[in-house]
């Protein structure tokens, strides 16, 4: 789409001005912006969301995809559904920033995927939502226990043995060998049923994301 990948370049998500705007903007004003997305295709209200996320969607990709070229494309997927998808957006479950940020944890996802790795821990960037934020920014703070707090609900719906492992690695960070051996079963079985908690995990962030 031209309207993303040509109007908004690294020099937007970059600039001064743009992490400036980032505090301006109250949870009200952001709801409203893609209100003015999904029903005007309103260019204005597109380019004051890309400038106040773009920042923290790319220090979130710095983070988990680690190059700067797949940071910056998380930026553009990100916002170009943020574009295609404003008119799901309801505020009834929930802030802008959080819809926003599920749209981007689900672009990682789907990136990260095409990443061939014998890790199967290089998925938990995109399920595990830690949102980089400025110190002090209580909006962020919130934003951030929102999205643990739901994520661990959607942990408590996986099956037992499943359940089991993504806690093990997740939260009481074990490799996957020491969890392997405190269960006393082989290492493949610990990456089998990891892969599918991950796999349930997303599908419960995607239907969410709709």
């Amino acid at each position: 789409m031209e309207l993303v990948e040509g109007t908004y370049t690294t020099k937007s998500i970059n600039s001064p001005s743009s992490k400036k705007s980032m505090s301006a903007l109250s949870p009200e004003h952001l709801a409203e912006l893609i209100h003015r997305v999904a029903e005007d295709r309103d260019q204005s209200a597109y380019a004051s969301l890309f400038k106040h996320f773009a920042p923290k969607v790319k220090a979130y990709g710095l983070r988990h995809l680690r190059a700067d070229g797949q940071a910056l494309e998380l930026v553009q997927e990100t916002m170009l559904l943020v574009w295609r998808k404003a008119h799901l957006y309801n505020g009834a479950k929930g802030g802008a920033s959080t819809w926003i940020f599920t749209i981007m944890r689900n672009v990682s996802f789907d990136m990260l995927r095409k990443v061939k790795s014998n890790r199967e821990d290089c998925l938990s960037g995109d399920i595990w939502p830690l949102i980089e934020g400025e110190s002090g920014d209580q909006e962020d703070d919130a934003l951030h226990s929102q999205l643990q707090t739901q994520l661990f609900s959607y942990i408590d719906l996986l099956p037992d043995l499943q359940k089991q492992v993504v806690q093990g690695v997740y939260i009481k960070q074990l490799t996957h060998q020491e969890l392997a051996d405190q269960l006393n079963v082989p290492l493949g079985t610990i990456k089998s049923r990891l892969r599918l908690g991950l796999q349930k995990l997303r599908t419960h962030l995607e239907v969410n994301d709709d």
